[in-house]
């Protein structure tokens, strides 16, 4: 069985999916969603130790070798870093969904909204172990059309209209994708990873693979949501369930950024796409605005929601900054960033979820003395805030701290200056929030009967809020891994 494990980390979750659809009962598909969730994060975590220990796992599908047109699986560091985040952000929000989605989404469909869940995230996990091209291609739809689906789950109508418009955006993206993959084929004819990384520099003199290039770089960025290409994500954070929005937010624009250094790193090469295509000249300016820009206006928003939606594009934009710096120290605060964050807004999100289940609304204004009423619900968007802002102690502090560091090795002062900067804008939005619900007075016309949220809902939340702090204290396990991987990714390459 342990041979089996990079088909298993798709398959359990996928074969799941139907299962619950079929069954038509909300807390039994719930109990196979659990189930499924927490399989697949044991099934990383025997993946993540046995890449550590004996080097990259390859597995082809019916026994056909990519040489011979099959579809190979494989797995480095990179991988099973990613693998850990997305299978551990699953494996924490599928018991929170109970209470959450059973306020949130009509209990008819209810069984429908575990089985999108478990085809989103089959397909995440099928992006992070594939090494065929066009594999990526199909499970990107897979993780996308069911994302679109648990969008438009939400009770306000806004949910839609915010599901469409992604929906839209994300088929530009997948579009461009699909057109940079069919080029690379009339190219190579091959669309396995490892093959084109071999193939591609004898044909890098041809014009058609500078334009592949440019196809997959948009289409995935657009997928990322990095700055200007994020016109989608703010509407479907703000009105997707609490749920989905903690874990989209906290996995989706995570693996984009995955198959960005994929791309960039084991299909092209780090000489070709750094050096011949000059890329970071044009994600260095675009990170940077989108720090900038994406913070301020965070500050501005009067749904706590859609701040925190900013937010991430400000957190994207951090990401993209340390793999435009091109360097050892920048590509681990980028990878460093990827995981801290995930944990960090899965925190926020989720007990933001708290807030709406009791309150119905996450509005600034409605959430005036809430911290004496749900005091564990706001201690815990107190940490994750923290974390945010890179307060010492943190997680944030670990990664913006690399960050800095990369950035001053570069010579690029300015840089580190923004960064502290836009930290400080941090402290302005998540200040707001804290003003409100700790000194404010409670007006006591909408959350007067309010209580504390469900102890269902509270520990998921606290265990995200516990390990902000624990990999803010003891780094160790996620510097090793982001590392790893970073020296993986130089070394291919060189």
């Amino acid at each position: 069985m342990m041979a089996h494990l990079p088909v298993m980390q798709v398959m359990v979750p996928l074969l799941a999916a139907p299962l619950c659809a079929l069954v038509r009962n909300g807390r039994v598909a719930w109990g196979i969603a659990v189930a499924s969730s927490w399989a697949a994060f044991w099934i990383a975590w025997e993946i993540f130790q046995v890449v550590h220990s004996t080097g990259a796992i390859s597995y082809s599908l019916g026994g056909w070798s990519a040489s011979e047109g099959g579809i190979e699986y494989r797995i480095d560091t990179l991988g099973t870093f990613v693998l850990m985040v997305v299978t551990l952000v699953g494996a924490v929000v599928t018991p929170y969904a109970l209470e959450s989605v059973g306020k949130e989404v009509d209990k008819s469909k209810q069984a429908l909204f575990y089985a999108a869940f478990l085809l989103c995230l089959a397909g995440l996990l099928g992006i992070v172990v594939t090494g065929d091209m066009f594999n990526v291609f199909v499970f990107l739809e897979i993780s996308s059309l069911s994302a679109y689906a648990l969008i438009a789950l939400g009770k306000d109508r806004r949910a839609l209209r915010a599901s469409y418009q992604y929906l839209i955006m994300g088929s530009v993206g997948a579009t461009f994708i699909v057109i940079g993959i069919g080029m690379l084929y009339v190219m190579t004819g091959s669309l396995n990873m490892a093959n084109l990384a071999i193939l591609l520099p004898e044909l890098s003199s041809n014009r058609t693979i500078p334009v592949a290039f440019a196809f997959l770089t948009v289409g995935v960025c657009l997928k990322l949501a990095l700055f200007p290409l994020h016109m989608w994500l703010p509407n479907a954070y703000t009105f997707a369930p609490s749920a989905v929005t903690a874990f989209i937010a906290s996995t989706a624009t995570k693996v984009a950024i995955y198959v960005l250094l994929r791309l960039f790193y084991t299909v092209f090469g780090s000489d070709y796409s750094f050096l011949e295509m000059q890329l970071g000249t044009y994600l260095l300016p675009l990170s940077l605005i989108a720090i900038f820009s994406m913070s301020l206006v965070a500050i501005f928003q009067a749904n706590v929601k859609r701040m925190l939606a900013y937010s991430s594009l400000a957190q994207i934009g951090y990401i993209i900054l340390g793999i435009s710096l091109f360097s050892s120290t920048g590509m681990t605060a980028s990878i460093l960033h990827l995981f801290n964050h995930a944990v960090i807004k899965g925190c926020l999100f989720m007990a933001l979820g708290c807030v709406m289940y009791r309150l119905n609304s996450v509005e600034l204004d409605d959430m005036m003395g809430l911290g004496k009423k749900m005091p564990l619900t706001m201690g815990a968007f107190l940490v994750g805030g923290f974390g945010l802002i890179g307060v010492p102690f943190t997680a944030g502090f670990i990664s913006k701290w690399y960050l800095i560091q990369g950035a001053l090795e570069k010579g690029l002062w300015p840089v580190a200056v923004l960064v502290l900067l836009t930290s400080l804008m941090a402290v302005v939005y998540i200040w707001k929030v804290v003003e409100t619900v700790y000194f404010s007075e409670d007006p006591g016309s909408v959350n007067s009967d309010c209580s504390e949220a469900p102890i269902g809902l509270l520990i998921p939340t606290w265990t995200l809020a516990i390990l902000c702090v624990y990999f803010g204290i003891d780094a160790t396990l996620t510097t090793f891994g982001a590392s790893s991987a970073v020296a993986n990714l130089m070394g291919i390459g060189s």
